[in-house]
């Protein structure tokens, strides 16, 4: 396996090409040997062939031309100016120039110096040939007795045979040569064959072993992909897939490991998100029934039970009452505008009784939104922001506005719901402005495959908004991007809450 993974560690696709060409390559080594030493050996054969057939014309020519033509000379048949002998001599010697040039080719180095000696010395008969042929013509032209040409004639017939007889010899040793280049030939064409048989054998060899190098690790990597994957589908997101080193397989198994990893992340991120949300929601309601909330109101109940206000009693007792039905809702989530509205005003109720010298207040809701509903506890906490941290930390009476109304028209699907709460307290300076924003805009995001990684808890500085923060905080988890919350202070003036949530009805 550590072979095969080491063979094909880059591509699968590179693996295949590269082993073709390998195989193609190999393929082609015989079959181009095969051409040329095909092309070699033709070459060769043609050119023994060729100079044997000059050979055999130049015996005819040497015996019979050239006497025949000086006998016409000799004979008086024609005069030695009109005979053709110089250029039978010429033809000759032309074409024994062509065979020395080609004679070695096809042949070895000894065969080869072998027959050009033999055509040397027919060249130098050759030559001695023309000599007595000069001599002819001179004697002709001096006019010597016939029996003296005719002895030059004789020696031109001895100098004729010769030539032939070494052509003879040159025929012969061509033809041994041709004999031992047909050897030559059969031994490379049984050299050619082993080769090929060698080749094939290899190729088939290496083929299977590309085969099987590829289709085991395709195999072993895409079954471990598959291994993992069910191992994410049973609930193991821990599970990683070792990257195979397969090019074509490495960038998927890096999604796969990354996708685990954030759905991994995004589970964690929201059973985090669920508990936080748990706990804020736990935390609202614990700050709506601490103790020392309902202890004081208790108090206030009894101090004026004692001082026979009884009408206060009631209204602060019904008050109470309602505050804690809308509070608790029976585990519900959503309220309509008008009880949200009515526990504002129980609540609102309860603490001018408490804080009658310093707290005024007013609420007003149009009627056309209370059939809407909405996530319960969004005012009650701006309120008592407002009393705690604006009106109480003044001098003098404050006034806190509590106003609801819708914008857009009712048709329009993009009209919202609009919630304000308004104090006449001490405010906010711009740089405590800015800081209770940036920690508002600081919070956790919804849960996004994006930014799961990213997800914090909420910033330690938080705490000392709380109120702002959970409501904030609420309305991005359940609305997402369709609320709002907006922030307006001016120290020593007051403070200004806008919620704009998503009109329901």
């Amino acid at each position: 396996m550590a072979r095969q993974n080491l063979f094909i560690s880059s591509s699968i696709t590179k693996t295949i090409k590269t082993s073709h060409v390998v195989i193609i390559g190999l393929m082609l080594i015989p079959l181009l040997l095969s051409v040329v030493f095909s092309l070699y050996n033709t070459i060769s054969y043609d050119r023994l062939i060729t100079n044997v057939n000059k050979s055999n014309r130049l015996i005819q020519i040497v015996k019979s031309d050239i006497t025949n033509e000086l006998w016409d000379i000799v004979a008086g048949n024609k005069s030695f100016a009109e005979g053709r002998q110089y250029e039978i001599i010429r033809d000759i010697n032309y074409q024994l120039e062509g065979i020395m040039n080609t004679t070695g080719v096809a042949t070895g180095a000894t065969e080869a110096r072998e027959n050009r000696q033999l055509l040397e010395v027919a060249g130098r008969a050759m030559n001695t040939l023309r000599r007595y042929t000069d001599r002819l013509g001179s004697q002709m032209a001096d006019s010597y007795p016939v029996i003296e040409n005719e002895r030059i004639l004789d020696e031109i017939r001895g100098v004729s045979v010769l030539v032939s007889e070494i052509l003879q010899d040159f025929i012969v040793l061509e033809i041994e040569s041709a004999a031992q280049a047909n050897e030559t030939i059969k031994q490379r064409a049984f050299s050619i064959g082993v080769l090929e048989i060698v080749i094939i054998i290899f190729v088939t060899a290496f083929s299977i072993f590309v085969q099987i190098s590829v289709a085991s690790n395709v195999d072993a990597s895409i079954g471990a992909l598959v291994s993992f994957s069910s191992r994410i589908a049973e609930g193991d997101l821990s599970a990683r897939a070792t990257i195979p080193h397969v090019k074509e397989l490495n960038a998927l198994t890096e999604d796969l490991n990354t996708m685990a990893g954030k759905i991994k992340t995004l589970i964690e991120v929201n059973i985090q998100e669920q508990q936080n949300l748990q706990k804020s929601e736990m935390k609202a309601l614990q700050a709506q029934i601490t103790p020392h909330f309902l202890y004081n109101t208790l108090d206030s109940i009894i101090w004026l039970a004692e001082g026979a206000h009884y009408a206060e009693v009631i209204s602060i007792t019904r008050a109470l009452s309602t505050f804690f039905r809308v509070t608790l809702n029976r585990g519900g989530e959503w309220v309509s505008v008008k009880d949200e509205f009515s526990h504002i005003e129980s609540y609102c109720t309860i603490q001018k009784i408490r804080y009658r010298d310093i707290l005024d207040y007013s609420i007003d809701c149009e009627a056309a939104m209370e059939r809407n509903t909405i996530l319960k506890l969004l005012l009650q906490p701006l309120v008592e922001n407002a009393l705690y941290h604006g009106i109480k930390n003044k001098r003098g009476r404050g006034t806190i506005k509590v106003r609801g109304w819708q914008e857009g028209a009712v048709q329009d699907v993009s009209s919202c719901l609009c919630f304000s709460v308004e104090d006449n307290g001490i405010g906010m300076t711009a740089e405590r402005l800015a800081d209770v924003r940036e920690q508002l805009q600081s919070q956790p995001k919804p849960v996004t495959a994006a930014g799961a990684a990213n997800r914090t808890s909420p910033p330690a500085t938080a705490n000392s908004v709380y109120g702002l923060y959970n409501v904030s905080k609420r309305l991005e988890l359940y609305y997402n991007k369709a609320a709002r919350l907006d922030i307006k202070s001016v120290y020593k003036e007051g403070t200004t809450v806008i919620i704009r949530v998503p009109r329901t009805v």
